[in-house]
């Protein structure tokens, strides 16, 4: 499978992850996905995460979380922009999800933030995907 796009490949995956009820999930490590996953983390939407070295490829184990009574705290993950339709976002118009419930992750020229981060250092920036 030619990997157009890696980012949706790793949000199907912990979407499955999530749906199977797995601890975990492992893809291929990238820059990119390693700072998605740090933003998950520190929103709270995953336990951990740990890049594995391995040749020829680094993994990147994504450890899931649960509620108390098992319920997936990540009730959502979609991926906005494509490589077919990129949406960018300039800073007055990052997408609230959920209300503030939820997360939004983009690639901003500081780096890969929060939308709240983003909002807060005002800039704006390719709205990746959205967490709930």
């Amino acid at each position: 499978m030619s990997m157009t796009d890696p980012i949706a490949d790793m949000l199907t995956r912990i979407r499955n992850g999530i749906q199977s009820r797995h601890d975990r999930v492992e893809l291929p490590s990238s820059k990119l996905k390693v700072e998605v996953a740090r933003i998950l983390k520190s929103e709270g939407f995953i336990s951990n995460y740990k890049v594995v070295d391995q040749t020829p490829q680094p993994l990147l184990r994504v450890y899931l979380k649960y509620s108390d009574s098992g319920e997936p705290v990540i009730h959502g993950i979609e991926r906005i922009s494509r490589p077919g339709r990129r949406v960018y976002r300039g800073k007055e118009d990052i997408p609230q999800v959920l209300g503030g419930l939820g997360l939004a992750i983009i690639s901003t020229s500081r780096g890969v933030l929060s939308g709240a981060e983003a909002a807060r250092t005002g800039v704006g920036g390719e709205v990746l995907c959205q967490v709930w």
